[in-house]
């Protein structure tokens, strides 16, 4: 099968396939999984097949809005946890009384989505 992007676009997107299947196992252990499970593996599916078959750029900007507005619903958590003292506590267990932590983690992780998706659609040739 012929590749339709670049050597280097070809390997960045299938790195970002292999995170975000990987981010996407790992959501299995969440409280939530179906949600977030469902969520990095479509960005990762995205993320290979972009290097075989063009995908409309219609759908990837698309999925990628619907993060925008998912992750803004996290926003305010990001907000919270940056006004923390206690900045390292975002790598350690969740605290329920502390949603800020979860809520940023689950931002961050649509951020760098929304990043991949962006950069596959610009790799995206017909």
């Amino acid at each position: 099968m012929k590749l339709k992007t670049s050597k280097k676009n070809t390997f960045i997107n299938s790195f970002l396939f292999l995170i975000f299947i990987a981010f996407a196992v790992l959501q299995l252990n969440d409280p939530d999984p179906l949600i977030w499970f469902t969520i990095y593996l479509i960005i990762s599916l995205i993320c290979l097949l972009v290097n075989f078959i063009h995908i409309s750029n219609k759908l990837i900007l698309g999925y990628t809005f619907l993060l925008v507005l998912y992750a803004s619903t996290h926003f305010s958590y990001l907000l919270d946890w940056l006004e923390t003292s206690q900045k390292d506590e975002i790598f350690g267990k969740m605290v329920y009384e502390k949603p800020y932590l979860e809520g940023s983690r689950e931002f961050i992780g649509l951020a760098m989505g929304i990043a991949g998706l962006l950069f596959t659609a610009t790799t995206n040739k017909k």
